[in-house]
């Protein structure tokens, strides 16, 4: 929450700044925008390479069918709750943008300097190769591979906590700065405000759909299913993190009748693996920005379904913070929609603004994922 709180405040702090229209001032921060997305975008292969490697690392640890169960579920409800989110947008957003003219990019700002930091290699090429390696050490269980995956993720994770979290706020009044500098800041606000509602709605319309689900395969009562799942709902909202709700995920998902052996598996694994909720809102804002940056159009249906079909496979790489997947999610909004640092900006701060509701969804659904596991497990 106090991340929520600082957000908001480099929000403000960033419009006041550009409506100054100080130009150094307002050059300064374009600068900060620049820089600081040159080291997101450079850090965004090591989370993908050193995340996902380590997790798929440990799918080794159950019973094979078991863990097919699992990883096919959650992906399966991710890339439907994905494009569920995208429909839902697709007829919201272009309603709220048609009346403004689009945000230019902010191509007429320029930044006192800068660098270009390339990464060590593109994104593509960091999910294959953790696939490949993620693959290769469950097989032979090699112990020096997986303390390199487990350290290396650990420094990747640092760096997240102690540089990119806590400059977030600065970062985002950054692009604000620019956005208000093009006179358009009130109308972009007032379009993401509703997009963020809508954003909410669709997690709670999605966590029915998946208990309703849920709930005619295995012949229980959904909605009392998902009432079972709300201390999980609202210690998610509390702690906005998947890994710390585990303990109450754990202890709700078997009071719906999910077997011991299956929830001790499959619930730690969800966390990790099934983020409904989060990409419910990073297709719905994608198509927002799209729609409000002049340097996008509103996308297509068939624009979306390959993004969506790599954010469930990059959504095992969001790191267990605040805004982690967001954070994993860049690099496919980066090279499959050419999302600029404005976009990202914007993204980030959007996701953030939500990220206790994404977080809550994720982990009420893992309940209804864990009712599916189970009764197919018994098979």
């Amino acid at each position: 929450m106090k991340l929520i709180l600082k957000l908001v405040a480099g929000i403000v702090a960033g419009i006041l700044i550009g409506l100054l229209g100080v130009d150094w001032l307002t050059q300064t921060f374009v600068t900060i925008q620049v820089l600081f997305g040159e080291f997101i975008n450079f850090i965004i292969p090591f989370i993908i390479l050193f995340f996902i490697a380590a997790g798929v690392s440990k799918l080794g640890g159950g019973s094979g069918r078991l863990v097919g169960a699992t990883v096919g579920t959650a992906y399966i409800s991710t890339i439907l709750a994905g494009i569920f989110a995208f429909f839902v947008a697709i007829a919201v957003v272009p309603r709220l943008s048609t009346e403004q003219a689009p945000v230019s990019d902010g191509d007429g700002l320029a930044p006192f300097f800068e660098f270009q930091l390339d990464p060590l290699m593109g994104v593509v090429t960091a999910l294959v190769a953790a696939f490949v390696f993620g693959i290769g050490v469950a097989k032979t269980k090699s112990a020096t591979l997986m303390a390199f995956f487990e350290e290396g993720k650990a420094i990747v994770d640092l760096v997240i906590r102690k540089i990119i979290i806590p400059f977030l706020p600065v970062y985002i009044a950054s692009i604000f700065v620019e956005i208000a500098a093009e006179g358009e800041v009130f109308n972009t606000l007032s379009v993401f405000g509703v997009v963020l509602l809508v954003a909410i709605a669709s997690h709670w319309i999605w966590l029915t759909i998946q208990f309703i689900t849920a709930g005619a395969l295995t012949g229980q009562n959904p909605f009392k299913a998902l009432k079972i799942m709300l201390p999980a709902y609202f210690t998610g909202l509390g702690t906005m993190s998947s890994a710390a709700t585990i303990p109450v995920t754990l202890e709700q998902a078997k009071k719906n009748n999910v077997r011991e052996n299956v929830a001790n598996f499959a619930v730690p694994l969800c966390a990790t693996i099934h983020l409904s909720g989060s990409v419910i809102t990073i297709v719905a804002t994608s198509v927002a920005v799209m729609s409000v940056l002049g340097d996008f159009s509103v996308p297509t249906f068939g624009m979306m379904l390959p993004v969506i079909m790599m954010l469930g496979v990059i959504m095992i790489a969001a790191p267990g913070v605040p805004g982690g997947a967001i954070m994993a999610a860049i690099g496919v909004l980066s090279t499959q929609l050419n999302f600029t640092e404005a976009a990202i900006g914007l993204m980030i701060a959007l996701y953030m603004a939500q990220d206790s509701f994404g977080t809550a969804t994720n982990v009420t659904g893992d309940g209804a994922i864990n009712m599916i596991v189970n009764r197919f497990s018994k098979e």
